[in-house]
């Protein structure tokens, strides 16, 4: 290949002529010009052909079976075989999922892997909310991968790209263990409407599921109906619950909730607390407040969990950075993932921050809070 890149452009241009003019064995005399890159002989094999990852502007050969879908029919393909969560997951993820999807879909169509496809599928991620660094980091080493492993086919081009977000998921870290000491207190955080009540309750409900003792703290005391919901929850839940009159001190509710724990032998204390703009500093020293009354009060510092709506994007990114200056924050709990997910920004927020998803709600029941699994979200993705 070295020696056709180092043919001159007169002779490439009589080669093309040449051939134009079919079988001309008299100029193939006069021209004994070794064969194109493209058809190497036995003459040109002393230089062998660069591997493809050295080059990589080439168009690289996709294979697509006969009848595989593509474009619109790949984009909408069916997911009756999986479990009514993995649906739900997938449908509230079919806004990035479209956007994720074209490039592949493209590519599928011309039947190669050319540069385009590496620019698009960076376009893409962004456009999911994924960030710049993300999106970079997890195309370059898809790529590498693709290029030096030899994958052809859609599938496993599309496989890759799943296994590179789910280890970019899984390097942020796990959510913070259990604590020995009891009790464990979590503290359920976020700006206005993003769900922490009823988050606050699904937490309790898998604590008490496996047999642990739970009791709920109602911190939100600004809210008139703050604490009435708490209580409806606590109720379904079938946990207790501390609260105070509205308007009254939040950090007043968390230690007197972790008192009536200490007396009662609770093993897991859930702290739902105010919805607060991220941008209000006096909203946020109350929250520091809190969170050190229950630090001094323990002994050690209590978890932190940010319940952040699926739906806002690259404004998640902003709040988890203000909401860790004013606590500790152990993972993050992603809420209304059953709605229109812009589901890359659990990469934007764990690459600035590395935080990483403790829980993904897919649905109002009690149980449609999950365990996150980087494996299955990024084949939500992909």
């Amino acid at each position: 290949m070295a020696k056709g890149k180092r043919l001159k452009e007169p002779k490439r241009r009589k080669k093309a002529e040449a051939a134009v003019g079919g079988d001309q064995p008299e100029a193939a005399e006069q021209q004994p010009e070794p064969e194109s890159p493209e058809f190497p002989t036995e003459d040109t094999q002393e230089t062998p052909a660069p591997a493809v990852e050295e080059a990589p502007g080439a168009d690289i050969p996709l294979e697509v079976a006969e009848g595989e879908a593509t474009e619109e029919e790949w984009l909408e393909e069916d997911e009756a075989e999986e479990g009514e969560e993995k649906r739900r997951l997938r449908k509230g993820m079919s806004r990035s999922r479209r956007i994720l999807g074209r490039p592949f879909a493209r590519a599928a169509t011309r039947r190669a892997i050319d540069p385009q496809f590496w620019e698009d599928a960076e376009d893409a991620l962004i456009a999911a909310d994924a960030g710049v660094e993300s999106a970079t980091t997890i195309v370059e080493a898809a790529r590498k991968r693709i290029t030096s492993e030899g994958v052809r086919d859609l599938e496993g081009l599309r496989q890759v790209f799943r296994e590179e977000v789910a280890e970019m998921l899984r390097s942020f870290g796990e959510r913070p263990a259990v604590s020995d000491e009891k009790p464990h207190v979590v503290f359920i955080v976020g700006v206005n409407g993003v769900g922490k009540t009823t988050t606050s309750a699904k937490i309790g409900y898998q604590y008490k599921s496996e047999g642990q003792k739970v009791l709920f703290a109602a911190a939100d005391t600004f809210r008139a109906a703050g604490i009435e919901q708490m209580e409806m929850w606590a109720q379904r839940v079938g946990a207790p619950v501390v609260r105070h009159k509205t308007g009254g001190d939040p950090a007043a509710v968390v230690f007197d909730a972790l008192e009536s724990a200490t007396a009662r032998g609770i093993d897991i204390v859930i702290v739902d607390t105010a919805g607060r703009l991220h941008t209000k500093k006096n909203l946020m020293d109350e929250l520091n407040k809190m969170w050190r009354v229950a630090e001094r009060q323990l002994g050690y510092p209590p978890e932190s969990i940010l319940a952040i709506d699926a739906t806002t994007g690259q404004n998640g990114v902003s709040q988890a950075r203000i909401f860790g200056e004013a606590m500790e924050l152990g993972s993050i709990a992603l809420t209304k993932m059953d709605g229109s997910a812009k589901g890359g920004v659990v990469l934007a927020i764990g690459r600035e921050l590395g935080i990483p998803v403790s829980y993904i709600g897919v649905g109002e029941g009690m149980s449609d809070l999950r365990p996150f699994d980087p494996e299955e979200y990024a084949r939500a993705l992909f």
